[in-house]
């Protein structure tokens, strides 16, 4: 998977289409990942002990990594390319400017 947590992503399918947030969390076993504020869905949750209170709590739910694209700083919604610098290390690359993402 070439998404990682932290990433600045637009949601390009779906019922939230068009939205930008960053990644929250990435599920590379299942292709998935949890974007902030995208996918929401309404859970009812109980109270545990005395602190916490129960009610109706919005959580993100995951999305399939291919419903979204890495954004670049200066060209916007991109495809991520690699390239093995002089010192051995793979980094991830924009396909259209080749700046580092």
């Amino acid at each position: 998977m070439q998404l990682k947590q932290g990433d600045q992503v637009v949601v390009i399918s779906g019922k939230d289409k068009g939205k930008e947030s960053r990644v929250a969390e990435v599920f590379p076993k299942t292709g998935k990942i949890i974007v902030e504020g995208v996918a929401t869905a309404k859970r009812h949750t109980k109270p545990r002990g005395q602190t916490m209170q129960g009610g109706i709590v919005d959580k993100d739910m995951p999305i399939d990594a291919s419903n979204v694209m890495i954004v670049c700083p200066t060209d916007g919604a991109t495809r991520i390319g690699h390239k093995i610098d002089a010192d051995g290390h793979k980094r991830r690359v924009c396909v259209k400017c080749g700046g580092d993402l």
